[in-house]
């Protein structure tokens, strides 16, 4: 498998997986507006099959979906491609399974709601180390 280069110059590609339609389509509206392309995904089987379909810099996955657990998706998306950047959203009050999402390769965790500032801020670096 070649291995992947990271463009400098186009816009961020984001695949962000959550199961609150309403939440997924507004971050999605204002991220586009910052540079970043963002592909939308209400379940973790729909992140998996958007996944083996195309590359992206870096994703936003959400521990509590209704099909699957976010730790999962996590793994497979890990084996999938090693170097995805992913970043944990948990609500909830579970700080606990995103710090068990950087044990196992997630980059960074938020707590919803989140300030979409940080949200943004936390790409951006992600897709910094991205290699």
């Amino acid at each position: 498998m070649p291995e992947k280069i990271k463009k400098d110059s186009g816009p961020i590609k984001l695949l962000l997986v959550d199961d609150e339609k309403g939440f997924a389509n507004v971050v999605a509206k204002r991220m586009s507006k910052r540079n970043i392309d963002v592909t939308k995904a209400y379940s973790g089987t729909e992140a998996l099959q958007t996944l083996r379909k195309a590359d992206f810099d870096v994703a936003v996955l959400d521990l509590k979906m209704e099909d699957m657990d976010g730790i999962e998706v996590l793994k497979i998306f890990k084996k999938m491609d090693p170097d995805l950047s992913v970043i944990m959203l948990t609500g909830h009050g579970s700080e606990e399974a995103a710090k068990e999402g950087i044990k196992f390769g997630a980059v960074d965790y938020l707590t919803k709601p989140c300030d979409f500032e940080e949200l943004v801020e936390k790409i951006k670096k992600a897709h910094k180390g991205w290699r």
